[in-house]
């Protein structure tokens, strides 16, 4: 996952091979190289080699003769540069040519059996990573309104996709994405309402192609308020956190619920989005493992009551509500006069939007309640996080990499 999640700040493979060429051809004529046009090159100043090492890319030579005397070592990397520079530059010409030539349109006027995803940030790139993990062939096509060139780069280069700007709202823009021969359609955009949109008129333009539309709702209460719309219960709908959740829950709670004999006590600190649909994935799948929740948040109350608003949170285990800063002290010293939390059935998940906080916190607790179970949350995977977790027998998860782990096998896989 690092590997392309880094690949947007490398240079490309042109950028590497233009400095190659140059550093073979400017080295060579420091070195003593001289050109049979210009025996006199290697006596001249930096400006001037530099001006001929830069020329190689238009005229590959042609106006200066060809490498003579010098060292061979040196006269062998102007003959490199000799034939590099000026098929570089073709190169990077015709495919200048090709790109404004062939249009993604054109490109897919043929295409059939694709997947077509709507958006550019990092969901789209960890879902795109799960589908090339499985296969390598299978067409993409990402539409979005904008992109930037290292995100546009990262998905030809990395993916192979066919980028296509536009709009996803717009009929006319969608009929030219062949819906009707798509295997997957996922709107993975930011803005959720959008989404719906788009999803609401690829229905009907398409009529039973709902079951391959996939909707992703940035907003948590706004998809719960949706549930029961006619987009909603044709398409499949998720949010991020609850694909993180579920991987939180099935990956590294489950096993451990089953191995403490008792049932657990949960501290869920932070409850937002994501504190929030751990607890519904916990209520669905280990309800009757939890003898307590306990939930830490600055604005614990109001939360919990929004959060019941939308899906009532009920079982029988207990619920405790604690107000304050996940990172104080003080919270989890009056939460210690409630419940026990040095036990190896106690889990706590820093799951707050502040991954340094997280991850500071995560190690205090560890230090004073060592048999409890920490997790400390991420929005990335961080190699840092993932040894200071292994040094001090925590557990430290991304956003990201449970999300990868959690996308279901029907959206990568033909119906």
């Amino acid at each position: 996952m690092e590997k392309h999640a880094i690949s947007a700040y490398l240079p490309n493979w042109r950028s590497v091979c233009a400095l190659t060429f140059f550093s073979c051809a400017l080295i060579g004529f420091h070195l003593g190289v001289a050109v049979s046009e210009r025996p006199d090159l290697p006596t001249e100043g930096l400006a001037i080699k530099v001006y001929y090492a830069l020329s190689l890319f238009v005229m590959g030579g042609v106006d200066l003769g060809i490498p003579v005397g010098g060292p061979e070592a040196g006269r062998i990397m102007v003959w490199i540069a000799y034939f590099g520079a000026p098929v570089l530059f073709a190169s990077t010409v015709i495919n200048a040519l090709i790109r404004g030539l062939a249009p993604s349109q054109w490109q897919l006027q043929r295409m059939s059996n694709h997947v077509i995803v709507a958006g550019g940030d990092e969901l789209t790139l960890s879902y795109l990573r799960v589908l090339r993990a499985h296969d390598r062939k299978i067409p993409i096509v990402v539409v979005g309104r904008h992109f930037d060139t290292a995100t546009e780069d990262e998905l030809r280069e990395a993916f192979g996709a066919i980028v296509v700007v536009g709009d996803i709202t717009h009929e006319f823009f969608l009929r030219q994405l062949r819906l009707q021969h798509a295997r997957k359609v996922l709107l993975l955009g930011a803005n959720s309402l959008r989404s719906y949109e788009a999803a609401s008129i690829i229905l009907g333009m398409v009529p039973g192609i709902g079951k391959k539309v996939v909707i992703h709702c940035a907003n948590l209460r706004f998809m719960r308020a949706m549930a029961n719309t006619t987009v909603a219960t044709q398409c499949q709908t998720f949010n991020t956190y609850h694909l993180a959740a579920s991987g939180l829950v099935n990956n590294h709670l489950l096993q451990h619920f089953q191995d403490t004999k008792p049932k657990d006590t949960v501290v869920i600190a932070g409850f937002g989005r994501f504190g929030q649909t751990i607890l519904e994935e916990l209520q669905d799948k280990a309800a009757g493992e939890m003898e307590t929740v306990v939930i830490i948040d600055h604005d614990a109350h109001r939360r919990v009551l929004v959060a019941d608003e939308q899906r009532a949170f009920s079982g029988s285990y207990q619920r405790e509500l604690l107000e304050g800063d996940v990172g104080n002290p003080d919270v989890w010293h009056q939460l210690q006069r409630r419940v026990d939390l040095d036990q190896s059935d106690t889990v706590v998940v820093l799951g707050t939007g502040d991954e340094e906080d997280n991850l500071r916190t995560a190690l205090w607790i560890k230090s004073r309640f060592t048999h409890a179970k920490v997790i400390a949350r991420s929005s990335k995977g961080s190699k840092f996080a993932n040894e200071v977790a292994d040094e001090q027998d925590i557990v430290s998860i991304s956003i990201a990499q449970l999300v990868e782990e959690s996308i279901p096998v029907d959206w990568i896989e033909p119906d």
